[in-house]
């Protein structure tokens, strides 16, 4: 992650972006975005988070969020990689989704580029937008 896009105060509520390697379609789906808010629900209840608003696009997610312990960072990393898991494993094996072929050839793609990803890769590695927010002051 570049310094710019670095959570520097992990106590204020930041303005996120988590975007779909190559803009995949993939919330288009109800399934898969039921389990993002099902994430949240539980990152809410069980990791302190605040979520003050949240937009699930088709291929990407906005979220005014901030971390009850300051530690967003950690949240954010850990989101990405449980939820980066649970839905490729969704996708590629859901004998329902018309994409899946489709999908793992953009997954597989991606991850072939990023040292980070083994065969592969669901969100970009970078936050594509962070802005600090001091909704408290």
């Amino acid at each position: 992650m570049g310094e710019a896009y670095q959570i520097r105060d992990q106590e204020m509520p930041y303005f996120l972006t988590f975007q779909v390697v190559g803009w995949a379609d993939v919330f288009s789906r109800k399934v898969y975005r039921d389990f993002i808010l099902e994430n949240l629900t539980y990152s809410r209840k069980e990791k302190g988070l605040y979520l003050y608003g949240y937009v699930i696009m088709s291929n990407h997610i906005h979220l005014v969020v901030q971390q009850k312990e300051g530690k967003l960072s950690e949240w954010v990393r850990d989101f990405k990689k449980f939820t980066s898991k649970k839905l490729l494993k969704l996708i590629l094996e859901n004998p329902q989704e018309s994409r899946r072929e489709w999908l793992q050839m953009i997954f597989e793609y991606y991850a072939k580029f990023n040292k980070r990803s083994v065969d592969l890769q669901f969100w970009t590695h970078e936050i594509e937008h962070v802005f600090k927010h001091h909704l408290l002051k």
